[in-house]
C-alpha cells in the first residue's frame, strides 16, 4: 500500500527541500516507486535541488485544474529511474489549492507509487494544511534552535489537529529529523542537544544530519547529497533504511578528538 509522507517543519530555511530530495532518492534507490510533489506554491526550489528545473512543463495546479494530465506534469528523474517529481507553480497563490483537488491528486498517485513525497510548505497558511490533511507520515525537520523547536511543536499540534487521520480518531506517525547539527557547538553548550529537542517535541528521532558544506555544493549542482560519502549523504541513507523498517543504530560524531555521544538506542 502506498504511504503519504509529507516533510514540513516550523519554518523556512531549516533544510526541508534539501530532506524530500535526498530521502526521495533514497527510497527509489531501494527499488521502491517514488514521486516528490512540491507544495512550496510561488516559493519552489525543489526542481533546483534535484537538478529538473529545466525539465519543467506543467505543474502541480496545472493538473488538479486540469489543464494536463498527470502523465504530462510527472517528471523522470535524470539519475534514479524509479523517482518522479510534480514541480509546484511558481506564479500562482497557494490559496488556489484546494483540498478535495489535492485528495483526488494524491488518490491517483498512490495506484501507481509506493511512496508520495509531499515537500510542504514552511510556516501554517493553507498550503501547509493542504499538505498534511492527508498525510499517513509526517517528518519534521528541525535545527537545534529555540525558535526551530518552538515552531516544529506549534506544527506538531497542528498536524495532530487537523489531519484528515484526526478527524477519524487516527494519529499521524510523526517523527523528527535534526538538521545541521554542530557536535562543537553542543558539546559548548551553545546549541541545543538532541536531547534537549526530542524533550520537548515528545516525538521520536528518525534521522540526525550535521552542518555538512557539501550539501551547498551539491544543492548548486543539481545532485543531492546522498550520492556522495559526506556525512550528510550518510546520515540520509540512514533515514531512508529507518523509514524503510530498518533498525539502524544512531552514529558518534567525533569533536575535537573526542567523541559527543548520540542517541544510540535503536529506532523503534
Amino acid at each position: 500500500m502506498a504511504e503519504v509522507i509529507t516533510i514540513t517543519s516550523g519554518k523556512g530555511g531549516v533544510g526541508k527541500s534539501t530532506a524530500t530530495a535526498n530521502i526521495a532518492v533514497g527510497l527509489a534507490q531501494s527499488g521502491k516507486k517514488v514521486v516528490a510533489v512540491d507544495f512550496d506554491i510561488g516559493l519552489r526550489n525543489l526542481d533546483m535541488i534535484l537538478g529538473l528545473e529545466n525539465r519543467i512543463v506543467y505543474d502541480v495546479v496545472d493538473v488538479m485544474e486540469g489543464k494536463c494530465n498527470l502523465s504530462q506534469a510527472l517528471i523522470n528523474d535524470k539519475k534514479t529511474k524509479n523517482l518522479y517529481f510534480i514541480p509546484a507553480s511558481q506564479s500562482k497563490d497557494k490559496n488556489i489549492l484546494d483540498k478535495e483537488k489535492v485528495k483526488t491528486l494524491i488518490e491517483n498517485l498512490k495506484r501507481d507509487f509506493d511512496y508520495i513525497l509531499l515537500d510542504s510548505p514552511a510556516g501554517i497558511e493553507s498550503g501547509f494544511e493542504h499538505s498534511i490533511f492527508w498525510a499517513d507520515r509526517a517528518l519534521v525537520i528541525v535545527t537545534p534552535e529555540v525558535s526551530s523547536v518552538r515552531d516544529s511543536d506549534r506544527v506538531i499540534g497542528i498536524i495532530d489537529a487537523k489531519s484528515d487521520k484526526s478527524k477519524n480518531g487516527l494519529e499521524v506517525q510523526k517523527h523528527i529529523i535534526i538538521n545541521r547539527l554542530k557536535p562543537e557547538l553542543v558539546e559548548r553548550g551553545e546549541m541545543l542537544s538532541n536531547e534537549d529537542v526530542l524533550n520537548i517535541l515528545a516525538l521520536p528521532l528518525i534521522g540526525l544530519v550535521p552542518e555538512d558544506s557539501k550539501v551547498v555544493s551539491a544543492t548548486n549542482s543539481g545532485e543531492p547529497v546522498i550520492y556522495s560519502n559526506s556525512p550528510s549523504g550518510e546520515a540520509y541513507r540512514r533515514i531512508t533504511q529507518r523509514i524503510l523498517g530498518q533498525e539502524v543504530v544512531f552514529p558518534e560524531f567525533r569533536t575535537e578528538g573526542k567523541f559527543l555521544k548520540v542517541f544510540k538506542r535503536l529506532f523503534q
